[in-house]
This record gives C-alpha cells, sequence and structure tokens, in this order.
C-alpha cells in the first residue's frame, strides 16, 4: 500500500537556508580565489613592467622629487609676481649652481685628497698586513686533495673594461640631463597636471583622487625636506666633533658621513667608512673609537627622535613594511631603490587608504 506525504518528498525551510548559505558560501570563496589571482596577477604585472621600465621610472621619479624639493621656491617667486614659467627655471637654475658648486668644492677636495692618497694607502696596507699576519696564524692547513691545483683565473681586457665603464657612465650623463628639464616641465606644469589628472577619474572619484594627490605631494615634500635639514643637521655636527678630534678633511668627511648616515639600514655602516679610512694613521685607536661613538649616536638620535619628529607622522609605515620594502626595490633597482623605497611606499599606502577594495592592504602597511 503506497502512501503520498508531500512532507517527505517537499525540502523543509531550514534544508533551503542551509542549502542557500551553502551556495553564497561557495560563491565567496570562488569569488575571493579569483581575487586573490587577479592581484598575482596585477602585482607580477607591476614588478615586471618597474623592471623593464626602470631606467624611465627612475629619472621620472628623481625629476619629481627634485621638483617637490624646488615647489616652495617657485611659490614664493610667483608670490613675488614673477611668471611661473620664470620662477621655475630660477629655481632650477638655483639648484644647478648650488649642485656645481658642491661639486667643485668636492673635485678640489678629492684632488687635494688624492695628493695624500699614497700615505692613506701604505698606513691602510701596513694595517691590512698585520691583520693577515695575526689571521695566517689561525689559518687551517690545505686539505691533501687541494695540494697541487693550480687557480686559473681569466685576464681581463683593458679595452673591454674600459669600452664598457666609458658606456655606462655616458648612459648615466645622457639620463641625468634629463632630470633639469623634466624638473622644469613638471613645476611649470605643476597644476595642470594634478587637474588633468584628476579628470582622468569618474565624477564621484574625483574628489578622492584630489585629496590623495594632495597627501601625496604633502608627503613627499616633507620627506624630502626632512632629509635634507636632518643631512645637513648631522653634517654639521660630525663636522664639528671631527674638527675637535683634528681629523683631516674634517668639513668634507663630515657632511659627507652625515648624508650617508640617512640611507636606510645600511646608513651607519656607510657614515663610519669616510671618517676611519681618513684616520687612519692619523689618530690612534682611542680617538677612532671615540669616532665610532659619536657617529653611533647622533645615527640613533636621528633614526629614533629626529626622523618620527620629522617624518614620522607624514609616513606611517610600520618597520615590517618598511623592511620589505626596501628589500624589493633594492632587488628592482639596486641603490636607487633603496632611496626611492620608502617615498614610494609611502605613496602607496596613501592610495590603498583612499581605495575601498584596497584599504585592507593600507591597514597592513600602516603601524
Amino acid at each position: 500500500m503506497a502512501t503520498d506525504n508531500p512532507s517527505i518528498l517537499t525540502p523543509t525551510h531550514s534544508e533551503l537556508t542551509q542549502q542557500t548559505q551553502e551556495k553564497e558560501t561557495r560563491e565567496k570563496i570562488g569569488a575571493l580565489r579569483g581575487h586573490w589571482i587577479l592581484n598575482l596577477i596585477g602585482i607580477g604585472v607591476i614588478l615586471a613592467l618597474c623592471d623593464y621600465a626602470e631606467t624611465v621610472l627612475v629619472v621620472t621619479l628623481v625629476a619629481a622629487l627634485i621638483a617637490f624639493i624646488l615647489a616652495p621656491v617657485v611659490d614664493v617667486f610667483t608670490y613675488m609676481r614673477l611668471p611661473r614659467g620664470l620662477a621655475a627655471a630660477i629655481a632650477v637654475l638655483l639648484l644647478l649652481t648650488v649642485v656645481g658648486g658642491v661639486i667643485y668644492f668636492s673635485s678640489n677636495q678629492a684632488l687635494i685628497f688624492a695628493q695624500d692618497l699614497p700615505k692613506y694607502a701604505s698606513r691602510v696596507r701596513e694595517e691590512v698586513m698585520r691583520f693577515r699576519k695575526q689571521a695566517e696564524n689561525l689559518e687551517v692547513l690545505t686539505p691533501q686533495h687541494e695540494k697541487g691545483v693550480v687557480s686559473v683565473r681569466p685576464a681581463t681586457d683593458l679595452t673591454d673594461l674600459f669600452a664598457s665603464s666609458f658606456g655606462s657612465v655616458s648612459q648615466v650623463i645622457l639620463l641625468a640631463s634629463f632630470v633639469p628639464f623634466l624638473t622644469y616641465f613638471m613645476l611649470t606644469w605643476q597644476h595642470h597636471v594634478r587637474s588633468a589628472t584628476v579628470m582622468l577619474f569618474p565624477p564621484p572619484s574625483r574628489q578622492t583622487a584630489y585629496v590623495t594627490l594632495g597627501l601625496i605631494s604633502n608627503m613627499i615634500r616633507s620627506f624630502m625636506v626632512g632629509n635634507l635639514l636632518i643631512g645637513l643637521l648631522l653634517g654639521s655636527l660630525s663636522s664639528l666633533a671631527f674638527w675637535m678630534l683634528h681629523l683631516p678633511f674634517f668639513y668634507f668627511v663630515g657632511f659627507l658621513s652625515g648624508f650617508l648616515s640617512l640611507v636606510p639600514y645600511m646608513g651607519i655602516l656607510l657614515a663610519l667608512a669616510p671618517p676611519i679610512f681618513v684616520g687612519l694613521g692619523h689618530m690612534d685607536s682611542q680617538d677612532l673609537v671615540t669616532i665610532v661613538v659619536i657617529l653611533l649616536g647622533l645615527h640613533v638620535i636621528a633614526m629614533n627622535i629626529l626622523y618620527p619628529k620629522f617624518l614620522g607622522r607624514r609616513l606611517q609605515l610600520n618597520p615590517l613594511a618598511v623592511s620589505l620594502a626596501l628589500l624589493v626595490w633594492a632587488w628592482l633597482w639596486g641603490a636607487i631603490g633603496l632611496l626611492l623605497a620608502i617615498p614610494l611606499t609611502a605613496g602607496m599606502k596613501i592610495i590603498f587608504d583612499h581605495v575601498e577594495s584596497l584599504k585592507p592592504y593600507g591597514a597592513w602597511l600602516g603601524e
């Protein structure tokens, strides 16, 4: 005898709700998986573009950073009722004059230092030989299988070496010649470029784009001016300390050491190299230790007090994000990547903070 019970064949309300929830969960997982795949593809394309267009991007970014430094100078000249084109030209010419004066002064000091270089080289050689003799006492005996083996190194063709060096130097000079012109046009067309960039976005997003560009401009200007002021302060204090210790070329070595100290992570090692090399043979070990302690103290004060005070609120990057940024940009662009890593990452964070779908990435980069 067959019984037809509709409640057995028809799903209940709870079963329908459960099936709907499972379907929505599967759709969310699929969308999230596709979202991550698209993100990974986008990151790969951006990294490939940065690697392929390294030269163009580096020159453009350097010119943009210089333009941010000169923008207040141009504003002062325009406030004096000078045309913006003339004001930008005067600012660029003043910068070239200062850079030329620094190069001329540095070259004179370098020539004087080159005349005394044999004395420094002989003293450094003596120190190296003494260290080598001490190391030979600890040297492990050569294994038996390496006895009688002659190491052969390929000879280097001096012509090829000179040609490659000349080619690289000429390329750097050619690329550097574009920087003043790019800087000039960035200064003269600053308002036009900003307004035209905002108009590229749809109307609902233009206000957000305008605010984001303004925040990036303020951040980069603060970063560049802050680094310049901190470098001048460190250079002045280092020169004063080196003068009191009677270090040769204290004024030249002091400012060189002060600005090298600002290089992320490697700054303290780079800052120690010039004074130790110059002081080796002229100063005893106690004075050299004093120099190391002074530079370490100045570096700690700059990175823990001055840097956060001038730039901390503008950057708002956590230490892990900074470390990864330095690693990635140094891998892509080498030494210049170390110098551009922090402003680039800070600019990316500002963009992430103002794009709804990218806010989680901005939160990850932030403090």
